[in-house]
């Protein structure tokens, strides 16, 4: 066996850093100039107890919104099946669907999240003698994700959700005969993109700012901002606020801001993801005779219910549960944190991700005139080529998205629309790019080309921040 060799102090420096920055320390500048091969990393998912999960403050113990709060939860976190016959189960799954569960998708830290470590798609895929295959895409160490084809066959635009799964094959789903979308053909194509499933920790207070407050933003700072290359408009129910037929107010949810509500957020996704029928969205999305097994619309209003917390829809639930769930708790200030807190405005990173926005006179109190520190501006910018997805939604075009909410960023385990890396520093370089055919450059490219600049010592004090979120 070779002796053992002392670490050099440069070696020991370097382990005491990767070490210390994981937990958000911080170094004298005397101390890290002496570190010459030092190189910026991301720390990681933050591993101590979640912050979130729970109810917004406000909200009384034994309260009515507190019992709604957890009817809606149980709701959220139901498991479905075809028929609802298989145990602790309810009806409505299928005939396509992406997971069972709101909170399989909505899963990390808590229940309200984003993807979990452990993607419960493979799993599902075989579930109850169900026969489908998985997608190339799908990951068991991968994010939650579901799959739009950018064209049709024949070249026009589709943009659609395209299931993952069909019910057919499972022993709840007798006589279905369903084949799965052509995955492969589409990847070899090109012609596939995916989404990954937004968190949801404070939607409610995001859903009570009023429109009002997020176009005054927009042009607030407007010389800095145009200095920068940075515009940014908001999504709207139509493309243009005069549009005959729509109300043209700003829709806010979702990775382009395409919808204005978490009732309609919620009673989307209940008929996208899992494929159930809601009184918001009544139809099933394949009609196909053999695989229909349930009256439609699954999910709908009871009005027959003896206790009147089990009157609204799942949906509705859904929408209180959301509503009322609290934003993430960011860690306490420390050295690092606030020097990096500093260099996100100075490079113009709160441009797009505002730090804080405000709450109206909403009708509930816990809402009402609050101070909401989501690091977004809530509406859409160009992101380049590179983020480009040829999907539009409302107003949003194909290389547009929603500035993402940065708060309970720290414990994410997946970034960008589509999950693509899990650092921190590639999801920041993945924000530039440059203009070619339709699209035009990231309005993000000279925030990039600033934090580029940084020392890597500044880069550090910056994903230190971004992690304590």
């Amino acid at each position: 066996m070779a002796p053992h060799t002392p670490p050099t102090r440069s070696a020991r420096l370097l382990l005491a850093l990767a070490l210390f920055i994981g937990i958000g320390g911080s170094f004298s500048e005397d101390v890290l100039s002496q570190i010459g091969r030092f190189a910026a990393q991301d720390p990681g998912v933050r591993a101590e107890s979640t912050g979130a999960g729970g109810m917004l403050p406000g909200i009384g113990v034994g309260s009515l919104e507190q019992r709604v709060f957890a009817v809606g939860k149980e709701a959220f976190e139901e498991v479905a099946s075809v028929q609802g016959t298989l145990s602790d189960t309810e009806a409505g799954l299928g005939p396509r669907f992406n997971l069972d569960s709101c909170a399989g998708c909505h899963a990390h830290p808590a229940v309200g999240g984003t993807s979990p470590f452990v993607n419960p798609q493979v799993e599902l895929a075989k579930k109850y003698g169900a026969n489908n295959d998985i997608p190339s895409f799908i990951k068991r160490d991968g994010p939650v994700r579901e799959a739009r084809f950018k064209h049709n066959s024949d070249g026009t635009a589709d943009g659609g959700v395209h299931a993952l799964f069909t019910i057919a094959g499972r022993t709840d789903a007798p006589g279905c005969f369903l084949q799965q979308p052509d995955f492969r053909t589409a990847v070899a194509r090109q012609n596939v993109v995916f989404r990954i499933p937004t968190p949801l920790f404070g939607a409610g207070l995001i859903e009570a700012i009023d429109d009002d407050a997020i176009l005054a933003n927009v042009q607030a700072s407007f010389v800095a901002k145009q200095s920068l290359g940075i515009r940014g408009r908001a999504n709207r129910t139509s493309g243009h606020p005069n549009t005959s037929g729509n109300d043209g107010t700003v829709t806010r949810f979702g990775w382009k801001a395409q919808n204005k509500s978490l009732e309609i957020f919620s009673g989307e996704a209940y008929n996208v993801e899992q494929g159930i029928t809601n009184d918001l969205f009544p139809h099933e999305r394949d009609e196909a005779p053999a695989c229909r097994f349930n009256p439609t619309p699954e999910s709908s209003t009871n009005y027959g219910a003896a206790d009147p917390l089990e009157v609204p829809s799942d949906v509705v639930k859904f929408a209180l549960f959301m509503r009322f769930l609290a934003p993430p708790t960011p860690m306490p200030d420390t050295d690092t944190i606030v020097r990096g807190r500093k260099l996100f405005g100075d490079i113009g990173c709160a441009a797009c991700h505002t730090p804080t926005l405000h709450t109206g006179k909403s009708s509930v109190e816990a809402l009402r005139n609050k101070e909401v520190h989501l690091y977004s501006d809530l509406v859409v910018h160009n992101m380049g080529p590179g983020l480009a997805d040829d999907v539009s939604q409302g107003s949003a075009a194909g290389d547009e998205f929603r500035t993402a909410p940065l708060w309970g960023l720290g414990k994410r385990i997946f970034f960008l629309h589509d999950g693509r890396t899990k650092d921190l520093i590639e999801a920041i370089q993945a924000h530039a790019g440059f203009g070619g055919g339709r699209y035009v450059p990231s309005e993000a490219n000279q925030v990039v080309a600033q934090y580029n600049r940084l020392s890597e010592i500044d880069k550090q004090h910056l994903l230190n921040f971004l992690r304590s979120l």
